[in-house]
């Protein structure tokens, strides 16, 4: 594939990490950011920068026609993501709505392919084992709101032949990660010889580190695969696993409290991925 990819989110979590890769691959990118925030992505050879509002699903889709033109693949990684309050926000709702807008403005703009990103969270969690043929069955406003976006998306780009690919993301941890969220929790404890409070630690899980999920995004955009595609490991440890092998790095598996939390009850035991992508 050649021709520019437009790429929302670049200084969030994941998408720094798509960046990362697309840049590495000398794919030509364009990145929508903030105002006040083009300073993050400047300076990099072969990504430029439109600027959005304060809020970028608040543009309409005459304005994504415009950022678009001259793109050929769109990867849209923004929304809505303050740990701790995204699962149940209404903001999930306007992510929604402004997605739909880029959507419209980028098929206007005569892209090629479209490839956005989504939740394992979508998925019926009591399977356990999760495919892209797994039944969707979202809890939460968040889920839902990915799930709309999805089967939207899906039908709307099939009656304009553009490509669409929905990249499902499962546990990621790593570089830029919320300072509130597991990893960086017990790297700050045990680093500070403080304990660390968990619960039983045997839930299964998918963990990836987000370097790795940006590669695969970036493959993906870079590729043919149409979709939904799950951006996983593929193999599950129990978080008792993970605390025990980030506690090896400092010597102090003393300082795990596993059970000094409760367990969530509606929390399933299982969460792992499928590595195996939808046909084009």
């Amino acid at each position: 594939m050649s021709g520019t990819v437009l790429l929302t989110g670049a200084t969030g979590f994941v998408g720094t990490q798509v960046l990362n890769s697309l840049a590495a691959a000398g794919t030509s990118v364009r990145v929508v950011v903030r105002s006040g925030r083009e300073d993050a992505v400047a300076a990099r050879p072969g990504v430029e920068s439109v600027r959005s509002t304060s809020n970028l699903f608040a543009e309409d889709a005459a304005w994504w026609a415009s950022a678009c033109a001259g793109v050929d693949t769109v990867v849209h990684i923004a929304w809505y993501a303050e740990s701790g309050q995204y699962l149940q926000s209404s903001a999930n709702l306007d992510c929604l709505v402004g997605t739909l807008e880029a959507a419209k403005g980028a098929a206007q703009a005569g892209v090629r392919r479209f490839v956005g990103t989504g939740t394992c969270f979508e998925y019926d969690l009591a399977v356990g084992a999760l495919s892209v043929d797994t039944p969707l069955k979202p809890v939460t406003v968040y889920a839902a709101s990915k799930v709309a976006a999805f089967l939207t998306l899906t039908q709307y780009f099939a009656t304009r032949s553009i490509e669409f690919a929905w990249c499902r993301l499962f546990y990621l941890f790593g570089e830029g990660e919320d300072p509130r969220r597991l990893v960086p929790y017990l790297r700050a404890r045990l680093a500070a010889g403080e304990p660390a409070e968990l619960s039983s630690g045997n839930q299964l899980r998918d963990f990836m580190d987000v370097r790795d999920a940006g590669r695969m995004l970036a493959e993906t955009a870079l590729g043919r695969v149409q979709g939904p595609v799950n951006v996983c490991s593929g193999v599950g440890i129990t978080v008792r696993e993970l605390a025990e092998r980030i506690a090896d790095e400092f010597g102090r598996r003393d300082l795990l409290r596993f059970g000094a939390r409760p367990d969530n009850l509606v929390d399933p035991p299982r969460v792992v991925g499928v590595l195996r992508q939808a046909q084009p």
